[in-house]
């Protein structure tokens, strides 16, 4: 339960501060929880900032019309494949246990260690793949909107 409880803090703090990025305000750099100088302070540390995936394509504009922030739990068991997929809507994650490569269409990849935030392809073939020898996790915050979908399988394509 304690771990539920921070990973839902984690993701309204990911969420939250993607929202106002988004509406252009600054804030989120200066979190202080507590008054008294003696008393912890909440540390933050920017994971990553960028408009570009992990390929270094520029994301697409941001969808017009209500946004639907979802986030979402994946764990890839040791050695297996996800299949071949594209994502409609820009996603971001963080890796928090585990390795997890990416790999595009195109034969580029792209390793995920534990702890580092990763911005997914957008509209792009690709497909993730565990090859370590325990479980990777991997939470995953898409910005979408009401009945679109978050990943477009593509079993045609066979994975190698």
């Amino acid at each position: 339960m304690e771990k539920m409880t921070k990973w839902v803090l984690a993701a309204t703090l990911i969420i939250s501060c993607t929202a106002i990025a988004y509406f252009g305000l600054s804030a989120c750099n200066d979190a202080n929880a507590q008054d008294s100088d003696s008393a912890p302070k909440v540390e933050s540390a920017e994971l990553i900032r960028t408009s570009q995936s992990w390929d270094g394509v520029e994301l697409p504009d941001y969808l017009q019309g209500r946004p639907e922030l979802v986030a979402v739990k994946y764990v890839f068991p040791a050695n297996q494949k996800l299949g071949w997929h594209h994502h409609p809507v820009m996603n971001y994650g963080v890796l928090m246990q585990g390795e997890l490569t990416i790999i595009g269409l195109d034969g580029k990849e792209k390793v995920v260690h534990e702890g580092e935030a990763v911005v997914e392809m957008v509209n792009t073939i690709h497909h993730g793949e565990n090859r370590g020898t325990k479980p990777a996790i991997l939470y995953m915050f898409y910005l979408s909107q009401k009945d679109l979908p978050l990943a477009v399988q593509h079993p045609e394509i066979p994975l190698e």
